[in-house]
């Protein structure tokens, strides 16, 4: 049977909160740090997942970025895909130390767009044995310029969130739009996510809805296609052509240095975060993968 531990760790800037799951075995096991989408909290899908590969033998941790949920840190919500990747370089500190984990098998599973915060850790971090994208967004300029309306778009958004920035520095006051909205046109998904706007879904009250402009500008400049060519680990995708940018997928995994392995299934984005089949699919060809790559 899984157990639930609340654990917290240290970072470069906060102590950070997690959810760390443990199987039902007396050996140590596999470590796997899981975290899910942009602005989320551990609760939203990365507890859903790493409970499952608990249930299936691993001892997985979600939690929460600086800044974010029961994390410490300030600013809060803000979309920092360096503070991110530095923060999950201590998750994986916290699992290698811990006496459940065999430290010479640790693993990385990102959703959304944790997959290129584990991604650009695992470039990094020889620690990290095999990877795990589910749903991935991967992104660089290109991609974005497709996703948020051209060049011009991308250069408007840029500048708010400069002005954001300078604003926050200057007074410590953040402005905030929200993440996704069906009636302001200033959100950062401005459109009607049944996932993030049902209160039974993703619309829980430990997720404030809340996008820092100041965000934009390093979100937008992060090059994720960039780092395939620098990931030698085993790397495992699980994704849909009907999910996020299918072409960055694409062009990720064909830029991947080390052996790679891609499953095309069936959902839309959000069905990957908590609907069935799409959940339980993933699970278990991550958790295979992981088995057979983290000996």
């Amino acid at each position: 049977m899984t157990t639930r531990q609340k654990v917290s760790f240290p970072s470069a800037e906060a102590t950070l909160t997690g959810n760390l799951f443990l199987p039902d075995t007396a050996a140590p096991t596999s470590g796997i740090v899981v975290a899910g989408t942009w602005t989320s909290v551990k609760e939203l899908m990365a507890d859903r997942y790493a409970e499952r590969l608990a249930d299936r033998g691993y001892t997985a941790l979600s939690f929460d970025f600086s800044g974010f949920g029961e994390s410490g840190g300030e600013p809060r919500d803000v979309e920092d895909p360096w503070r991110k990747v530095r923060d999950i370089r201590h998750a994986v500190s916290f699992l290698a130390g811990h006496p459940a984990v065999d430290a010479g098998r640790l693993g990385a599973l990102g959703i959304c767009a944790a997959a290129m915060y584990m991604a650009d850790n695992a470039a990094r971090d020889p620690r990290i044995g095999s990877l795990a994208l589910v749903a991935p967004w991967l992104h660089d300029a290109e991609i974005c310029e497709a996703a948020y309306g051209g060049a011009d778009a991308i250069a408007r958004k840029i500048k708010s969130a400069r002005e954001a920035r300078a604003r926050y520095e200057e007074t410590g006051e953040i402005d905030y739009v929200p993440v996704v909205s069906a009636t302001d046109g200033r959100a950062a998904m401005p459109y009607d996510i049944d996932f993030y706007l049902d209160p039974s879904r993703g619309g829980i009250p430990a997720w404030p809805n809340r996008f820092a402009v100041m965000a934009w500008e390093n979100w937008l400049t992060y090059d994720a296609i960039a780092l395939a060519p620098r990931i030698t680990q085993p790397t495992l995708i699980v994704h849909s052509e009907d999910a996020a940018v299918p072409d960055g997928t694409r062009r990720f995994h064909a830029g991947l240095a080390g052996p790679k392995d891609i499953l095309w299934s069936q959902g839309t984005q959000f069905d990957f975060y908590d609907q069935e089949p799409q959940v339980t699919l993933a699970t278990d060809t991550v958790a295979a993968h992981f088995a057979r790559t983290l000996r």
